[in-house]
């Protein structure tokens, strides 16, 4: 839903500046045209004119304080105001170098529990409803960035945000860091699956959970097979 409100303003300010260039190419084309002099003729020189230096002035600083007033309600409903119901988080998502930690709240809906599910670079959840994860840092900081959700938030060590968003289309997304955070920084990606209701969604979390286990009892016993 924010999503679809940034789209606006980044149309707004395509049509505004746009506008603004045509405007200007056509007016340059056809000054050069209309007072092009004579070679022969000996150039004159002037200082200007405050009267235009003051109007191209103004008007671009009227333009700029427009869409700064516009997009405040926006930057609000991304940045301030919870527009979401009050929601349990779904999961928490902790980056590091170089990858999404993602800890999901286990059959007793809370996180830090041993029933919790543990996984990499593998954030699913429903269309449809709002969402929200607690974001974490375990080194640098990193960008959490949802391109085609338009979600952008900075991870902080020392931190947990909030964040919240919303798909209104089940499929595949990508979760990419937007923030220089060392060397491997290109490879830093993570899968994205948004469920169309929440009975894929528990039926993948069962089977998740169930493997999970099964690893966990494998290295069980390959520690007790060392000994």
């Amino acid at each position: 839903s924010v999503g679809r409100e940034i789209d606006h303003l980044f149309l707004l300010i395509l049509w505004i500046t746009g506008l603004v260039f045509i405007g200007t190419q056509i007016a340059l084309g056809w000054v050069t045209w209309r007072y092009a002099a004579d070679t022969s003729r000996r150039a004159e020189y002037f200082h200007g004119s405050q009267r235009l230096e003051v109007i191209w002035t103004i008007i671009p600083a009227a333009i700029l304080v427009f869409i700064a007033l516009y997009q405040m309600g926006t930057w609000a409903n991304a940045k301030f105001r919870s527009n979401a119901p009050k929601v349990k988080p779904i999961a928490r998502v902790t980056a590091r170098q170089f990858q999404w930690l993602v800890q999901y709240p286990g059959p007793d809906g809370k996180i830090d529990t041993p029933d919790d599910l543990h996984l990499v670079n593998d954030l699913r959840f429903i269309k449809g409803q709002p969402t929200l994860i607690e974001l974490k840092s375990r080194d640098v900081l990193h960008s959490f960035f949802l391109p085609q959700l338009r979600i952008k938030q900075d991870a902080v060590p020392g931190l947990t945000i909030p964040v919240w968003f919303d798909a209104n289309k089940a499929g595949d997304y990508d979760l990419v860091c937007a923030e220089l955070c060392g060397w491997g920084h290109y490879k830093m990606r993570a899968m994205v699956k948004v469920y169309d209701n929440q009975a894929q969604f528990d039926e993948w979390m069962a089977q998740a959970l169930r493997e999970q286990s099964r690893d966990q009892v494998a290295m069980a016993s390959g520690t007790e097979g060392e000994k």
